[in-house]
């Protein structure tokens, strides 16, 4: 019988009460310090696709784990209420109860669903009694230019309408100018209007220039108190990358060894097939540890990536792909 990622792994993991970030003083020479060495990273991250590579019972089992770290989201124009109740209802029930069955893994479901402010009651209404948490995304998403007590204003209406995680994006121009103490100032108020709902910092990676920027910009959203960081909108050109994971995740390993702080992160854009998912997991493992694999501190920001994973399960019980219109978001 198949033991997948989700229960035998997780039940020899320690019991952590995970403190939140409650973020620090800037540290300028701290930040200053820091530097990407792009060639060595870019190097790195090419290994891992071919050497990381899992298959039949191990494949499936780290893809049911990937499934409980899915953000699953809708953030389109034309979004609707009807739309974001069958997305809530994916989440769920994210895969086919016969093929949870055979392999004796009921009742998962993903770690969160995410949408736009004016969706938010909508979502926690269809998702009332599931313990699946709803995330919105804010602060003039995806462009975050709009006037800052603005911003503000739409953490806190999403928080009253009953997200508990938000997920902010930062000023590019603060990281592009190396104005640090702004970028500090403006992600220390931001915590402040969250309350208890989680933050996370949305850097939007592939507009921030450099490796260095990234890594930067990484250590001083810690600092500033997100619970998360994660690289992009999914609107950007340049998304998720594994270059730029590796510099973001080695940020959250070096403020977790000065701070014992645990932060969390979230790869978002572009990931939409299994076989990157399990190259990412890999990574976090490598990198991060085991405990850097549970919901609490990764996540997927995606919204096809799911309907791929629910092939390839199905394909390892049945040995048949299905064809993807079988498996709707939404």
């Amino acid at each position: 019988m198949l033991q997948p990622a989700t229960t035998s792994q997780d039940a020899h993991l320690p019991q952590l009460t995970l403190t939140r970030n409650p973020g620090m003083d800037l540290d300028m020479n701290w930040v200053r310090s820091v530097q990407a060495n792009t060639s060595a990273i870019e190097r790195r991250a090419a290994t891992l696709p071919a050497r990381r590579s899992v298959k039949k019972d191990y494949q499936a089992a780290w893809l049911l784990k990937a499934i409980t770290c899915i953000d699953l989201t809708t953030l389109s124009g034309d979004d609707t209420a009807a739309r974001v109740r069958r997305l809530c209802a994916k989440a769920r029930h994210p895969v086919n109860a016969q093929v949870l069955a055979a392999l004796d893994m009921p009742g998962i479901t993903t770690g969160a669903v995410c949408v736009y402010h004016e969706m938010v009651e909508t979502a926690v209404a269809a998702l009332d009694g599931s313990g699946i948490p709803v995330a919105a995304v804010s602060t003039g998403f995806p462009a975050g230019l709009s006037p800052f007590d603005l911003r503000i204003e739409e953490i806190r209406r999403s928080v009253a309408a009953g997200a508990s995680e938000i997920d902010i994006v930062i000023s590019r121009r603060h990281v592009l100018e190396g104005n640090w103490q702004a970028l500090y100032n403006e992600m220390r108020e931001m915590r402040a209007a969250c309350g208890d709902a989680h933050i996370k910092a949305i850097l939007a990676t592939g507009e921030l220039g450099t490796l260095r920027n990234v890594a930067r910009a990484s250590l001083v959203c810690m600092m500033g108190g997100a619970d998360f960081i994660k690289t992009s909108t999914g609107k950007e050109s340049v998304n998720a990358t594994l270059p730029v994971s590796l510099t973001m995740i080695r940020a959250i390993r070096d403020y977790q060894a000065a701070t014992g702080i645990h932060v969390g992160y979230k790869p978002a854009g572009g990931i939409s097939n299994a076989k990157d998912v399990i190259t990412y997991l890999a990574l976090i493992k490598e990198e991060l540890g085991a405990r850097w694999l549970q919901p609490d501190l990764f996540r997927f920001g995606a919204s096809s990536l799911l309907g791929d994973i629910e092939r390839q399960l199905e394909h390892h019980i049945t040995g048949n792909y299905s064809a993807a219109h079988r498996h709707p978001m939404g």
